[in-house]
C-alpha cells in the first residue's frame, strides 16, 4: 500500500513536470526505488497507463455536441542518449522514435485529453538497403 502510494506521489509530480526525470521528482532514494520498476514493468504498456486517462477523456467527450480529433506526429529526439532500440529521425544522425497522439478538443480550444496514441521507430539502413541486425523493436 505505501509503494503504491510513492508511486502515485511520483506520477502526479511527473505530470506536473512533464520535462522533469524521475529523480527530479523523487524527493529521496526509496521514492526512486519504488518508482522506476514500476514505470518500467513489462506487465504494462503505455496504452494500461493511458486507460484512466482515456476513460475521463471519453466521459468529457460525451458532454459536448462536437469536438475535434487532433492529431499530430512529434519527434521524440534522444540524440547524444545511450538508449537501445532507437533509429534515425529525419536525418541519420538523430536518433530517437515517433510520437503520434490523437488529442481531443472543443472548439471553443477547451483540451479534453488524450485518447489514443501511437509510437514507432524507423527501421535504419545501410547505404546498401540492406537492415542490421537489432534488437527487438517498440511496438
Amino acid at each position: 500500500m505505501r509503494r503504491e502510494r510513492l508511486a502515485i506521489q511520483v506520477i502526479e509530480r511527473l505530470a506536473a513536470h512533464p520535462s522533469a526525470s524521475i529523480r527530479g521528482v523523487c524527493s529521496d532514494w526509496a521514492e526512486t526505488q519504488v518508482s522506476c520498476p514500476f514505470l518500467g514493468n513489462d506487465a504494462h504498456d503505455r496504452q494500461d497507463i493511458l486507460e484512466l486517462d482515456r476513460q475521463c477523456t471519453q466521459a468529457r467527450m460525451a458532454t459536448h455536441p462536437m469536438v475535434l480529433c487532433l492529431q499530430d506526429t512529434t519527434e521524440l529526439d534522444f540524440n547524444g542518449r545511450a538508449i537501445e532500440c532507437l533509429d534515425p529521425l529525419s536525418y541519420e544522425a538523430q536518433r530517437g522514435m515517433y510520437l503520434h497522439p490523437t488529442h481531443e478538443v472543443r472548439p471553443e480550444r477547451e483540451s479534453l485529453g488524450i485518447l489514443d496514441t501511437w509510437m514507432w521507430v524507423r527501421e535504419f539502413k545501410y547505404a546498401d538497403g540492406n537492415r542490421p541486425v537489432v534488437p527487438e523493436r517498440l511496438s
